[in-house]
């Protein structure tokens, strides 16, 4: 439920998991466990944790390349559109970047260097729902 005034309160959900809880696992073993409510992640931590990412890349690349990386804000929006499995949390976010967006900046720069040529600057924005890269 990704609406805060209808996202039920811990304790109510601690007490409905109970029964089915009790069904599957032998009281024994819930004894000693601790349920901890699960609630998905709303569009404002989704955008903090992207920009958390983000700024590890930028740092990453400025240290080890010398290359200042922009994003344009627009970025973080598709990346947050992408994230659908709502019980995949923040992890969806790394899979983008890690799967999409670093292989590509990587491919680049490892192109560049091999061609003798720098880079001064990158910059990732949007173009037709779609990450688009500009290497200068």
């Amino acid at each position: 439920c990704k609406d805060p005034e209808l996202m039920p309160e811990p304790g109510a959900i601690a007490t409905a998991l109970r029964d089915p809880l009790q069904k599957v696992f032998p009281a024994a073993l819930l004894g000693r466990l601790v349920v901890i409510p699960y609630y998905p992640l709303s569009d404002e931590v989704l955008a903090k944790v992207v920009r958390l990412q983000l700024g590890r890349i930028e740092s990453r690349i400025l240290e080890n390349h010398a290359i200042p990386l922009q994003v344009d804000d627009d970025v973080i929006s598709l990346i947050i559109s992408r994230c659908t499995e709502v019980e995949s949390g923040a992890r969806m976010v790394d899979a983008i970047l890690t799967n999409t967006m670093l292989p590509e900046i990587s491919r680049h720069i490892l192109i560049e260097k091999m061609e003798g040529r720098s880079i001064g600057n990158i910059r990732i924005g949007v173009e037709n729902d779609e990450f688009s890269y500009n290497f200068s």
